[in-house]
């Protein structure tokens, strides 16, 4: 969201609960690239992750305002800081903006450029105007796509494992992987996942078997930093807009709109979807950037696999003993994260 650069440095203490009914707590709060990142002032664990396009103002109008990451969360923070407010309102814009059906005169330069897409032949035109696309498609209506996504998974996994503790330790993986700042969201469903996905928006679906099969966090680790190569490797609203069709990318290009029917049944078809293997020597330099052994991804993903098994062994932490990723009892913790 490069219109926020002024506010990536931007920190401020807030009132947060976990639920309508816990006390408000303080918490320390980082405005990052993509997430609103909620942490404990004492201890300097990440207690909660918000994507910052999902956040809604819960009492407009009225001082001071209670932010929630989406309307039916749990979740609330109470800010007084007025840069910090300043800038979640800047963020909503920026969303309305991205969704709102654009001015005549963009209409007129989106319509003109999918029209000369048109005319350069019927051949290559598929492809061609996916690309297009997807490369004038804003942070904020990714972030905005990837919830609808996130909804339409649901439906056949279950909506997103929420045991409190266990977000907080999510939260902190997610943490020590990716660093304070360039964080993505991280869900773990309770049914239905049988590999690791991601989704625009900087989304990313563990599987729970990563988690509760486990000896540590490591696979899990591992997973998520994979599934962000993988993202990056290639747009993820490339395959979505193939999967929608030119008549929903069309409509995209020209009114910044998706249909609710061209994302009917993509996170079915987002699970069934085999993914690309990445080159080997980039994903040992990824782990040895991380400082998270690649042996356990490894293992729990694909255990005779070839690709996977050089990946194990060229494993930078083979036969050392690293550092835990995350505290004992934040593991104990997110190994619960889909009870109750």
């Amino acid at each position: 969201m490069t219109a926020l650069k002024k506010y990536q440095r931007l920190e401020c203490f807030g009132l947060w609960r976990q639920t309508p009914h816990d006390q408000r707590r303080e918490v320390h709060v980082r405005f990052g690239d993509a997430t609103l990142i909620l942490i404990d002032p004492k201890s300097g664990t990440a207690l909660s992750h918000w994507s910052l396009p999902a956040v809604e103002q819960l009492n407009r109008g009225t001082f001071p305002p209670v932010f929630a990451p989406g309307m039916d969360s749990g979740e609330s923070l109470e800010l007084e800081d007025p840069d910090m407010i300043a800038a979640l309102e800047t963020v909503h814009s920026a969303v309305q903006a991205a969704v709102a059906r654009p001015g005549r005169l963009r209409g007129m330069i989106l319509a003109g450029t999918a029209l000369a897409l048109i005319a350069g032949g019927t051949f290559w035109l598929p492809g061609a105007l996916v690309t297009h696309t997807a490369s004038v498609v804003p942070f904020a209506q990714r972030a905005e796509i990837g919830q609808r996504v996130l909804d339409d998974l649901s439906r056949v996994t279950g909506a997103p494992c929420n045991n409190q503790f266990g977000l907080k330790a999510l939260a902190q993986l997610s943490e020590r992987v990716f660093g304070p700042v360039d964080t993505p969201i991280l869900y773990v469903m309770p049914e239905g996942v049988e590999a690791p996905l991601h989704l625009p928006g900087d989304v990313i679906i563990l599987p729970r078997r990563l988690i509760e099969n486990a000896e540590g966090p490591e696979a899990a680790a591992g997973a998520a930093l994979v599934e962000r190569l993988r993202a990056r490797a290639r747009d993820p609203i490339v395959p979505l807009l193939e999967y929608a069709g030119l008549g929903a990318t069309f409509q995209l290009l020209t009114t910044a709109e998706l249909p609710d029917s061209a994302l009917a049944g993509y996170g079915e078809a987002a699970l069934r979807t085999t993914s690309e293997p990445l080159d080997t020597d980039a994903l040992i330099l990824a782990f040895k950037a991380a400082q998270i052994p690649a042996t356990p991804y490894a293992l729990a993903i694909d255990p005779g696999g070839a690709p996977l098994q050089a990946l194990a062994e060229g494993d930078p932490y083979k036969g050392l003993s690293p550092s835990p990723l995350v505290p004992d009892e934040d593991w104990v913790a997110l190994q619960g994260i889909c009870d109750g």
